[in-house]
């Protein structure tokens, strides 16, 4: 059985997490697979957005605690910077809009992997758990940079410390996610969410992301000087030639990513 489910859907790559008897808890072979096909739709031009969802009642419940124990046993030296460390790199750094649609628990690495696509949306039922420190672990997959940054610190603190299990509409409340959509008709609402991003102007999605990302680092005279820049590039695209001349003549644009 595949552990990863991939289709091309309207210009959207959607990336099914597919070990539903293990609520899609990440194994190597999981991990490694998520990573391959991320790769290929950053080099696909046919797909302009991504979309990331679970199969079954869950997310992802993180890492899979059967592959750290035993002689076969992986480091958390391998499970970092093989497995999940790539993973939030190549979402943060891929050139296109990225959507998770938590449909159930997101928990542990599950859930950070969720925290850092560019827009989260989650199902009423589904559920938010900083888990690492049931165990006496540390929040990892990024979860200690985007959660303050999402939050704020006592928040953050207070989650990954204690481990709550916060449900959909309080996440949205404290800013956690961007919206929680009903339980009925999750799937096509969230999808037709991505294939909005897939049709708009892809360029410019990517340099939005790209000055949202070093906006974490930069000062204020840093961030003016790259919005400069990036705003430079943006104007040189097909799309923004389209998108202006489709407002003068008063009709939809026709974007194409370029």
């Amino acid at each position: 059985m595949s552990t990863i489910l991939f289709t091309i859907n309207e210009g959207v790559g959607v990336i099914t997490l597919h070990r539903p008897d293990k609520l899609n808890s990440f194994n190597r072979e999981m991990s490694l697979a998520l990573q391959d096909t991320l790769d290929e739709c950053a080099d696909n031009p046919a797909i302009r957005a991504v979309y990331i969802t679970g199969a079954g009642k869950g997310f992802s419940a993180g890492q899979d605690l059967s592959e750290i124990v035993g002689a076969s046993a992986l480091s958390m030296k391998q499970i970092l910077s093989e497995h999940f460390n790539p993973i939030v790199e190549r979402i943060r750094q891929l050139p296109k809009p990225v959507v998770a649609a938590v449909n159930g628990v997101a928990a542990g690495a599950g859930a950070n992997i969720a925290l850092c696509c560019d827009i989260v949306v989650a199902a009423q039922s589904a559920s938010f758990i900083q888990a690492f420190s049931k165990i006496g672990l540390i929040p990892d997959s990024g979860g200690t940079f985007f959660l303050p940054r999402l939050i704020g610190w006592q928040k953050a603190s207070a989650l990954s410390m204690l481990g709550d299990k916060i449900q959909a509409t309080e996440a949205e409340q404290m800013g956690m996610i961007y919206k929680v959509i009903p339980d009925e008709g999750f799937g096509s609402a969230t999808l037709q969410l991505a294939t909005t991003l897939a049709q708009m102007p892809t360029r410019g999605l990517a340099l939005t992301k790209q000055a949202l990302n070093q906006s974490f680092a930069n000062n204020y005279s840093q961030q003016l000087e790259l919005e400069d820049k990036l705003q430079q590039e943006a104007g040189d695209t097909d799309d923004y030639r389209e998108g202006v001349n489709a407002f003068i003549e008063k009709r939809p644009p026709v974007f194409k990513g370029k």
